[in-house]
Order: structure tokens, then C-alpha cells, then sequence
């Protein structure tokens, strides 16, 4: 054992805490039953708090992790015979858990079961008994180990709030019952379909947050890209998981690029391509290529297939415009999304002139879905002042200032009203 200081030994547990938090409460949610799940939140929370009160005196583990596992087996074991949780199952359950106790993590066969364990706690999260945004934090809380202090910032949320979201979430998984038996046929395909929502959603909000100081929360965005790459590589994984997952790393390698030192918004076009991410491109790109396998073509096919056309770029001059509007154009056939047309009218704007793109979102302005969305009023304000009409321009910006949008976005909409 090695004795670190103090404040070496934190930095330490936080990392494995959210590298192992999530498949340790996992593990011992299948051993005890999903009705438990508080039961296995606290024993990973209790091992944790022992290993941040032991380390820095009495050194680290050779095995952090096989301590961490065994601690915590350690707690559950006294909680359930101090409390007898389960009645008759007491002794059964105990015995279970010591038998456990004694693979470490690092076992082939340890972690295959353990990699199972998170897949089915997160399949668990994304029944649908259960509200997507319920879903959501559950996902995290779980299967993430986010704090409810950390998603209550991410969404923007009182603390409170997150707080009843997950107890609702839990006791419908403990009163349902809810249960870690992995769906078959059309189920397992619905429940699959709300995994790739609930990850998508994730992803997204991480992507471009929709108030709040900052723009990305790249912590969102890589534990979304993470849980996609756990659903891909198991035996449930279809060609749509693979385009997900090709899409949110695609998306992901821009991170870097999109806000600058100041934290203000930097728009595609101006990025800096050297910023991107070139594993997680290369990754993108390995993901959709397994995800032509087959016929189907999904919404997420064709936006990984709009990524992937930006990212073959090497300069923002050489992007293939025409090729991403015909791709807008097959998205727009399978999600008649507002969104998704106003999308296309930034393409059409690149191939066909801002004209043409202006009389596009013209049909959008009644649309109710869009009705405060700062960024069709953007979009407007920009396709206005390139066809010499900077009155109408500023007018939209000005409205654009007035809708729910992030600090970053609020600056970059000023700046645009500055340069009229």
C-alpha cells in the first residue's frame, strides 16, 4: 500500500467513483433485487466515504477497485442482517453476497457479468412504466453515478426536485415490480427504442444546453456516448444503436471547437478543425460503418450521415452542401420535425442562396412548437442580413434575445445585433 496525502487521495476516488459507481451499484442492485436499489446506492456510498477517510492515511490499495467492491459487499451484508431486509431470503442473499465478494473486477468473468449488470440496469431505467425524464435521472443517478447535485445543474433544476423525480422513479421500480429480466421480441425492441431516446436526449442536452451559463456539458455528453457504446457492444445492439453511436461520438469530436477560451459560442463554419477530436471521429466513423449493415435507415443513420459529411471536411469551403441537403432531405421525409426543416434551410441557404432558404422557413413562422425558439429567430436574423435587409435582421435578433437560451448563445445573438 501506498500512502498518498490527502488531497492526492480525493482526486483518485473521484475518478474511480465515476468510473465504478455506476457498475458497482448496478452489481449489487442484480444481487439484492431491484426493489433494493436504495440498499445498493448506499453500500457503494459507504465504501467510498470509508476508502476517502482511509486512503489518505493508511495509503491506497494495491486493487482500489477489488476494495472497493469488497468494502461494499461488506456493508450491504451488515445492513441486511441488521435490518433483515428480506425476511426469509436473509441468509440466502448474505450468502450470495460473500460469495460475490470474492471475484475481483478484473476476472474476464467478473467483468462480462458486470458489463451485463449495467446494461440491464440501464434497460431497468428505461422501462416504460417510467417518464422519460424520470428515465433520464435515474439513468444517471444509477447507472452514471451523477449526484443529485450534478443533475439538478445539468437540467437546470432545483436540487429538491431531482430529489422526488428519482423517489417516484424508484418506488415505481420497487413497487411495480421492475425486474432485471432482459425483454424479448417486440418488447425488447420498444425498450430499446426508449434507451436510444433517453441517451439521445441526454447527449443532446449536454450538446447545447437551453438556458444556463454554459453552452455544452461535456459530462452529459460523454456518459450518453458511453451507455451507447455499452448498448452497442452487446447481443441486443441493432444497426440503429450503431448510428446513435456514431452520431453522438461524431458530434462529441467537436466539443473542443465549439466554444472559445471565453466560453462564447463558436459557429460550425468557423470552428477550428484542428480542435476536433480525431479518436472520436475515428470512432464515429467505425460506428457507422457497422451500421449499414442491413435496411433499415433510421433518423439516426441519416443525421450520423450528416456528421459524418461535415467531418470528411477537411475546410469549411470543401463540405459537400449538396450532399447534406439531400440528406436533409430524407430526414425531413422520416421526422416531419419543425426542427429538422429549419435545419434544411441552412443547407438550402448554402446551395441555393439565402433567398430561397427565407421563403423555406416561411411556412415555420405559424408553427407552435417554434413559437419562443430563439434559433429560427436567428436563423432568420442571419438569412435577413445576407440579403441586404439588416432593419428585419436586427428585429429578429432583438426577439431572438427575448426566448429561453443559453448565456453563451444570448452574447453570440448580441454580437450578431452589434455588427447591425
Amino acid at each position: 500500500m501506498r500512502a498518498p496525502s490527502a488531497t492526492a487521495a480525493a482526486p483518485l476516488l473521484e475518478h474511480l467513483f465515476r468510473r465504478q459507481a455506476g457498475r458497482m451499484v448496478a452489481h449489487f442492485a442484480r444481487l439484492l433485487g431491484p426493489a433494493h436499489l436504495n440498499l445498493a446506492e448506499d453500500a457503494v456510498q459507504e465504501a467510498m466515504l470509508r476508502a476517502l477517510e482511509t486512503w489518505p492515511y493508511g495509503g491506497v490499495p494495491e486493487n482500489a477497485v477489488a476494495w472497493l467492491f469488497r468494502t461494499a459487499h461488506n456493508v450491504a451484508i451488515d445492513a441486511i442482517r441488521r435490518n433483515k431486509l428480506l425476511g426469509e431470503k436473509t441468509e440466502g442473499m448474505v450468502a450470495e453476497l460473500s460469495r460475490s465478494a470474492t471475484a475481483l473486477p478484473e476476472d474476464p468473468d467478473t467483468e462480462e457479468q458486470l458489463r451485463d449488470d449495467e446494461l440491464r440496469m440501464i434497460i431497468l431505467c428505461c422501462h416504460p412504466a417510467l417518464t422519460r425524464d424520470a428515465s433520464v435521472a435515474l439513468s444517471l443517478k444509477t447507472v452514471g453515478g451523477f449526484s443529485v447535485r450534478e443533475i439538478a445543474r445539468a437540467f437546470l433544476a432545483e436540487e429538491s426536485a431531482i430529489a422526488q423525480r428519482l423517489v417516484r422513479a424508484k418506488r415505481q421500480v420497487r413497487d411495480g415490480p421492475l425486474t432485471f429480466e432482459m425483454p424479448r421480441g417486440s418488447e425488447l425492441q420498444d425498450r430499446l427504442a426508449s434507451v436510444l431516446d433517453v441517451l439521445y436526449f441526454m447527449f443532446n442536452e449536454g450538446y447545447a444546453a437551453h438556458e444556463g451559463e454554459a453552452l455544452i456539458r461535456q459530462d452529459l455528453c460523454m456518459e450518453a456516448l458511453r451507455l451507447g457504446c455499452l448498448v452497442a457492444s452487446s447481443s441486443i445492439s441493432t444497426p440503429r444503436v450503431d448510428a446513435l453511436v456514431a452520431l453522438m461520438a461524431l458530434q462529441a469530436a467537436r466539443l473542443p471547437a465549439r466554444v472559445d477560451n471565453a466560453g462564447d459560442l463558436v459557429q460550425l463554419e468557423f470552428q477550428d478543425r484542428s480542435l476536433w477530436d480525431r479518436d472520436l471521429i475515428g470512432l464515429g466513423f467505425h460506428y457507422f460503418d457497422r451500421s449499414m449493415v442491413g435496411d433499415d435507415v433510421s433518423e439516426f443513420h441519416v443525421q450520423a450521415a450528416i456528421a459524418a459529411t461535415h467531418a470528411r471536411a477537411t475546410d469549411p469551403q470543401s463540405v459537400d452542401w449538396p450532399v447534406i441537403l439531400r440528406l436533409y432531405d430524407q430526414l425531413l421525409a422520416i421526422n416531419r420535425s419543425p426542427v429538422v426543416a429549419l435545419n434544411r434551410a441552412v443547407a438550402v441557404a448554402k446551395v441555393h442562396g439565402p433567398g430561397q432558404a427565407l421563403a423555406e422557413i416561411e411556412s415555420l413562422d405559424s408553427n407552435q412548437k417554434l413559437g419562443d425558439y430563439h434559433l429560427l429567430l436567428a436563423v432568420r436574423g442571419h438569412l435577413l442580413q445576407e440579403v441586404g435587409r439588416p432593419g428585419e435582421a436586427a428585429a429578429c435578433f432583438r426577439s431572438a434575445l427575448e426566448c429561453p437560451c443559453s448565456e453563451p448563445e444570448r452574447r453570440f445573438l448580441r454580437r450578431k445585433l452589434g455588427e447591425i
